[in-house]
């Protein structure tokens, strides 16, 4: 259930939202029934003794022409910045008003508990063990019947040519949700690893080129001292195993351009 005027400040909440003319002056007036009706549901033993459940009256709005909900503070430990909230009804001017309905509802301030997510949308990258399992929604808009094609002209190709195919394929947003993927993670052009590399993989003897339109921008690294090995990686990202590094093996030692050769000096002794 949501909480009018749940957006208001705490004083104004309640208050009618719309067209204020709708609010019965009997039912508006019907503060002590009301009460009355919020008081009755609360629980024996509760709360203690000397607390009321059922604090000030914060405001009523109109619910149409015959009803009208009236909102109380709730005093409840565990229910704090909620609100009792009554409605109250006539069939017509003259008529009596009688109570519909009683609940708590959370106010502008309340502790409430966060938007229900399913399951299947709360699982993270990393969650699925072995043994686990979890199925694909049929109407999955990262995939398409195979047999009508994944709007892949390669993929197209190659299932036409060989009389194979499966049941469903990648789709267009399928393809560029993962391509957004993989671009922004480790193994990135983004990454810290790629911007100090000496080269791209797209350079490297160990890039091995993807099938399909990904394979403009996507490969599999095979070097096994790579931290990318056996992974998706970016044609841009880089590491220092690339096959066409160059390490400098030359003496850090300088060495003078002069050099004398101690063994060829000639001298002659003097004369003793």
């Amino acid at each position: 259930m949501t909480s009018p005027g749940a957006g208001a400040p705490f004083e104004d909440a309640g208050q009618p939202g719309g067209d204020a003319a709708h609010l019965d002056p009997e039912l508006a007036a019907a503060v002590a029934l009301a009460r009355a009706a919020a008081e009755e549901e609360v629980e024996p033993g509760a709360e203690p003794e000397t607390t009321d459940p059922v604090g000030a009256h914060v405001g009523v709005e109109a619910e149409g022409p015959h009803a009208a909900t009236h909102f109380f503070e709730s005093n409840y430990s565990g229910y704090v910045g909620w609100r009792w909230a009554v409605t109250v009804a006539s069939v017509g001017p003259g008529e009596p008003v009688t109570v519909s309905e009683v609940v708590l509802l959370p106010g502008p301030d309340a502790l409430t508990a966060p938007d229900w997510v399913p399951w299947s949308n709360r699982v993270q990258p990393g969650d699925l063990g072995a043994g686990d399992l979890l199925p694909t929604e049929p109407d999955d808009p990262r995939l398409v019947p195979g047999y009508t094609g994944g709007d892949d002209p390669a993929l197209d190709e190659v299932a036409t040519e060989l009389g194979l195919g499966r049941k469903r394929v990648l789709s267009l947003e399928g393809r560029l949700e993962a391509a957004d993927r993989w671009h922004a993670g480790d193994f990135g052009p983004r990454s810290e690893i790629a911007k100090m590399a000496p080269a791209t993989c797209g350079t490297c003897g160990f890039f091995l080129k993807i099938a399909g339109s990904m394979g403009a921008a996507f490969g599999v690294c095979a070097n096994d001292v790579s931290p990318g090995d056996g992974r998706v990686v970016h044609v841009e990202f880089g590491c220092g195993a690339h096959s066409e590094v160059e390490v400098d093996t030359s003496s850090t030692v300088p060495v003078a351009e002069i050099v004398y050769d101690d063994t060829s000096v000639e001298y002659e002794p003097r004369n003793q």
